[in-house]
């Protein structure tokens, strides 16, 4: 067992989560000179976490930019090998498999039941392709549907997503962002997956097309029972959509809890600086955001001990040398904290609004 994650707890019900990640990990090698030789060192993206989600829940997953938030979610499916650990999928009609041992075979069978969206609705779409041929994509990859069944089953998925017969004739660059992401998710939809990853899927669009965006992912987990992994910059969509939180910092999972409680009441200190930056809708409260100290430090370097310590207001020597266990917090039932004075601590959340 990784000495910073705990073992992943149960569900309240005693149900089996759909997705159990156990020391994942992603290691780079670090690259120098002319000819890119290797040996200047490791820089750990995703450092040995722990974590599940329950069949039906949005675990959301949130952290400043290069926290390594995106690589979980990549290194869960497969889109990006992982250096160690294990992640266990429930099957439906099946028993819990371990997704890190599975072959090309496996891999590609493994797609019917797992799909990602992505943050840039413009890049993750081949120009050169029919609208009807991308979202046909992952049908004709994993050889579940032909003929006359694969265009059914992709005029359900695009009708699902609000997009019209009409449209699967035309090509990506005649549609407006909010189309081309309505598009990546009729192409995640069209398989019948348990599980998405959701990465940034809505970062890049306006804010009146994100709220479209948001309540089509809700309104579709709602009717299918889907299982999300949300990961986002923006606390506030996060709230919106997310039963747990967690949060990541320099390739470790610092708090991990249910929405309301990580919000409001966050147990380590840099998920607080999070919560202070969230403007209050209330006009006469005056905001004073928590302002870190120095810069986030290099995956490559990181601190000894807490990887948090050099930008902690409440950092004190036991910080700099020993590494802080993801533990419940005593008295904060489900939420877990990575911070050696999580039950001692008075943090301020976000403002109730």
């Amino acid at each position: 067992m990784n000495p910073m994650n705990p073992p992943n707890p149960p569900a309240a019900n005693g149900a089996a989560p759909l997705l159990e990640v156990k020391g994942l990990s992603k290691n780079y090698a670090v690259r120098q000179g002319m000819f890119g030789a290797t040996g200047a060192g490791v820089i750990r993206a995703v450092d040995g976490i722990h974590l599940h989600i329950q069949r039906g829940e949005t675990l959301g997953l949130v952290g400043e930019s290069g926290s390594g938030k995106t690589t979980v979610g990549r290194t869960i499916l497969r889109a990006v090998e992982p250096s160690a650990g294990e992640v266990w999928f429930r099957l439906t009609d099946g028993p819990a498999v371990d997704v890190t041992k599975f072959d090309k075979r496996a891999l590609r069978g493994f797609r019917r039941h797992a799909q990602m969206i992505f943050q840039d609705p413009y890049s993750s779409l081949n120009p050169r392709m029919t609208v009807r041929d991308i979202i046909a994509e992952p049908l004709v990859a994993s050889g579940l549907a032909h003929g006359a069944e694969l265009d059914d089953r992709v005029r359900q998925a695009a009708a699902r997503c609000q997009l019209k017969l009409e449209h699967l004739r035309r090509y990506p660059h005649a549609f407006s962002g909010g189309q081309r992401q309505r598009i990546g998710i009729a192409r995640a939809l069209v398989v019948e997956p348990e599980f998405i990853v959701c990465d940034e899927a809505v970062s890049a669009l306006d804010v009146s097309i994100q709220a479209q965006i948001l309540n089509l992912l809700m309104d579709t987990q709602k009717e299918f029972g889907l299982t999300y992994l949300f990961i986002a910059h923006d606390l506030s969509v996060v709230e919106h959509v997310s039963d747990r939180v967690a949060v990541m910092y320099l390739g470790r999972i610092v708090e991990l809890a249910p929405t309301a409680a990580l919000f409001y009441q966050p147990r380590h200190p840099y998920t607080a600086a999070l919560m202070s930056a969230i403007p209050a809708l209330n006009p006469d409260e005056v905001m004073q955001p928590v302002i870190l100290e120095g810069e986030i430090p290099s995956p490559a370097n990181p601190p000894k001990g807490c990887h948090f310590h050099p930008r902690c207001p409440y950092a004190q020597d036991v910080c700099k040398n020993e590494v802080p266990l993801l533990r419940e917090v005593p008295g904060a039932p489900d939420q877990f904290a990575a911070c050696h004075f999580a039950e001692t601590l008075t943090l301020k959340g976000a403002s109730a609004n």
